[in-house]
């Protein structure tokens, strides 16, 4: 009994400053800015990242024309690559702007890092163009094509999500800001844990799904978008304009593998009577 005990309060010990390690870490982001984002998406996601609760992210913008260039070594050391929204043409930002780039950033996924991809960053993790970042049964369409989808054109516009928090709550029918945006087509197979699902219909709005050792997070819409994105527009959010999904989001995809709420209930289950 006193070797089990020793057994497990080593483990305890072990999985306690795994998790310090996570909350006490300084997050290295970088975030594409550059010819294949839209003008103030980068800085909208950059102000999303560094407003995170309970997460210290220090934010770099890599890109053609930025101080630091996107490649492998911009990437060592890095926990985090952000691909913000941009333009309407995939095909085209995929064989102009960011098909260099596929060897580095699978290699920085598969190695452990994390993809966040924002509206045309979930378009470009999938395969047809793309990163090929999800599981080969799973790829990513435009929400606006699909059967029930609740909005039909390319205009800027607001759509209704049902989104599942970290912490188990749901919030249904909560609209957020949406261009076009992508849908998460999954396979019958698939891994990938849905975080977000289009009110409408159901299909998949933003995805979690691990390739290799690291975590690949998509959103479809913008929870990011702030109230300049709305002004500029000429129209309002039901909800007020909010963030809580999007630092949902980044909370978890960054915590995903990490589950520091273990360590908690393993430490009080420990300690001597």
């Amino acid at each position: 009994m006193m070797l089990f005990q020793k057994i497990l309060s080593s483990a305890v010990r072990t999985a306690i400053i795994a998790a310090e390690s996570v909350h006490g870490h300084t997050f290295k982001a970088l975030v594409y800015r550059g010819p294949a984002a839209c003008d103030g998406c980068p800085e909208a996601v950059a102000q999303l990242l560094k407003s995170t609760p309970g997460m210290k992210i220090d934010v770099t913008y890599v890109g053609p024309d930025e101080e630091v260039k996107l490649n492998a070594e911009a990437l060592e050391g890095v926990d985090v690559y952000v691909q913000p929204g941009g333009g309407d043409d995939v095909d085209e930002t995929w064989k102009t702007d960011m098909k260099q780039y596929y060897t580095e950033i699978r290699h920085f996924v598969e190695n452990g890092g994390r993809y966040l991809g924002f509206c045309l960053g979930a378009y470009l993790a999938g395969h047809t163009p793309g990163f090929d970042l999800l599981n080969k049964g799973d790829d990513v369409n435009t929400e606006t094509e699909r059967k029930g989808s609740q909005v039909t054109n390319t205009n800027d516009t607001i759509i209704q999500v049902d989104w599942t928090f970290a912490s188990g709550k749901v919030e249904m029918k909560r609209w957020l800001y949406f261009q076009d945006g992508a849908v998460m087509v999954l396979g019958k197979n698939s891994d990938a844990k849905v975080l977000g699902r289009y009110s409408s219909n159901g299909d998949p709005a933003a995805t979690l799904n691990q390739f290799g050792d690291g975590w690949v997070g998509l959103v479809g819409p913008h929870p990011e978008a702030d109230k300049s994105w709305y002004a500029d527009e000429d129209f309002v959010n039901p909800d007020g304009i909010k963030f809580d999904i999007g630092h949902d989001f980044v909370q978890t995809v960054l915590n995903a593998g990490h589950k520091p709420e273990t360590y908690e209930k393993l430490s009080v289950a420990c300690s001597p009577s």
